[in-house]
């Protein structure tokens, strides 16, 4: 397969509908759809199990995506090295983040970046962090900004900064007017969390778990911002980092932020990367930047 196939392969792959791969591969349906019969005949085998207007990869469609992701992958990595020679200088950074730090982490640390090194460009997306840490581990990121540290193998970690936990509760709150709180003083309330393989619910559960009781959950939300504005509306109570790297602010009032006692009620903040990987020029040039920035 070529590169072109590839790229029309794996998006038809990962949003198994021909109607939207084809909107965003800027063909039509009917085009895209002999493309994949056309594949599909030089294998042998049906690779999508069809479902109405959707399609779902099936055995021989799963073997054959893998092989198709790691190649795509090393092409990408082989064009890097073919920039990287022609002029060290020039090339891009592919850089994947948890939400909450788009409003102030990454553009400090690209604007800083930039200033010594304005032609790197940088390619950017935002995910969970479990997401973000299979987008590095699979060679579709080469560098991630993720809390907490994840406990897989396969991973490089640098901590960058840690940031304070607090107890977001609405103004009329009971324990609004505290200096510092514990979670099990808010035990029986209803939290506001993150969804399931965002980091702040890992470390929410972690931290509910070592204090002997578990958090009657009432809302899930993949945005900090919505979170802070629940708990400002009086739905529930939430875990929320102190500092203002997460943007909690809004045209409304925001929740009270009370800091919170217990032990390891804090986030450590880092940058991953694939240890089997050979990162170009322009990424160990931002990686070390990073490095330097956390001193």
């Amino acid at each position: 397969m070529s590169g072109e196939d590839l790229h029309w392969l794996l998006t038809l792959a990962e949003l198994e509908h021909v109607g939207a791969a084809a909107e965003r591969l800027h063909v039509s349906q009917p085009t895209l759809s002999r493309m994949l019969a056309r594949l599909e005949r030089r294998l042998g085998v049906a690779l999508f199990d069809r479902h109405g207007k959707r399609l779902a990869l099936n055995d021989f469609g799963r073997v054959y995506y893998e092989h198709a992701r790691r190649a795509q992958a090393e092409l990408d990595a082989a064009g890097r090295e073919l920039a990287d020679l022609v002029d060290p200088a020039m090339g891009v950074v592919r850089l994947s983040f948890l939400h909450s730090f788009g409003a102030r982490l990454v553009p400090e640390l690209i604007a800083g970046f930039r200033r010594g090194s304005g032609r790197i460009t940088f390619t950017l997306s935002q995910d969970a962090a479990e997401v973000v840490t299979s987008h590095v581990l699979h060679g579709t990121a080469d560098l991630g900004l993720v809390s907490p540290k994840p406990a897989v193998g396969g991973l490089g970690w640098r901590t960058l900064l840690r940031q304070r936990l607090a107890l977001a509760v609405p103004a009329d709150h009971r324990l609004a007017g505290r200096r510092q709180v514990r979670l099990t003083e808010a035990a029986e309330g209803e939290f506001i969390a993150m969804h399931p393989g965002f980091g702040m619910r890992r470390i929410l559960d972690d931290l509910c778990a070592a204090a002997d009781f578990r958090p009657r959950i009432v809302l899930e939300s993949s945005d900090l911002v919505t979170v802070a504005g629940l708990v400002a509306a009086g739905l529930g109570v939430a875990m929320l980092p102190l500092e203002d790297e997460a943007p909690v602010r809004g045209p409304q009032p925001g929740p009270v932020l009370v800091p919170l006692a217990d032990p390891g009620a804090s986030r450590a903040v880092g940058l991953i990367w694939s240890a089997n990987a050979t990162p170009s020029e322009a990424v160990r040039r931002f990686r070390a930047y990073a490095f330097e920035w956390a001193q």
